[in-house]
């Protein structure tokens, strides 16, 4: 891409902490505003979480592709629409902004900024669920970067909105989301303990997703065109 590292590094850390502030509160007023009414709750966070990943695909993909997801930013690298070395720093930039994210959260609803998840999340459902997840996500990501790079926004933004609600885990389908929210003590939170196990499952999942886009769009190579690299990198 033509924008400086620094600059793309910046991108990502900024719009994946939004992308975290806005999980964290939006599960915070949904159970404030309908604390005996869970689908309503969900309603309100999932919503509010694939509109505003449609919006930050939209405003940063043409700095940093805004991947927001260490899953995206190695799926694109394994297909050949991103270069490996910068991997490793997008990864660090996405788990930083995320955790910086939750502390936001937790200072506009005026909680404590530093607090641990309590919440278990170690069931067999679970881990299916995510990798199910993360297998949809990748695989949405590679195939419009295949045909469709213009709609990346709105399918990733649709497709997490409802994987909040065909999914046992509620779709983190993100592992630096996933190890971000063991920082926080709200419903949105996973226990530290259990984040291994959901990374795991999640890179089960992205790993199929790859395999499968090779066989539906083979030109997912090394070979593959640059893709108007500009306006596709681009993801959750």
């Amino acid at each position: 891409m033509s924008e400086p590292l620094w600059r793309r590094l910046a991108a990502e850390a900024l719009a994946t902490a939004l992308l975290l502030a806005t999980v964290v509160g939006s599960t915070i007023m949904g159970t404030t505003l309908a604390p005996n009414n869970p689908a309503l709750a969900l309603l309100v966070t999932s919503t509010s979480t694939g509109g505003m990943l449609f919006v930050l695909i939209s405003a940063f993909g043409p700095v940093s592709g805004a991947h927001i997801n260490p899953i995206v930013s190695l799926g694109l690298a394994a297909s050949g629409d991103f270069a490996w070395r910068e991997c490793f720093p997008y990864i660090v930039a996405q788990v930083t902004g995320a955790i910086i994210g939750i502390w936001a959260a937790h200072a506009m609803f005026e909680l404590p900024v530093l607090q641990l998840s309590a919440t278990a999340r170690d069931s067999f459902g679970m881990w299916l669920s995510e990798a199910v997840a993360t297998f949809g996500l990748l695989l949405v990501v590679l195939g419009c970067v295949a045909r469709r790079p213009t709609a990346i926004a709105g399918a990733v933004g649709l497709y997490i909105a409802a994987a909040y609600w065909f999914t046992a885990s509620s779709s983190f389908a993100n592992p630096a989301m996933t190890l971000a929210r063991a920082f926080t003590a709200t419903a949105a939170g996973i226990r530290l303990a259990d984040v291994a196990g959901w990374i795991i499952a999640q890179s089960l999942g992205a790993f199929a997703a790859f395999l499968v886009a090779r066989l539906l769009w083979p030109r997912l190579t090394a070979a593959s065109e640059p893709l108007a690299a500009e306006s596709l990198r681009t993801p959750a």
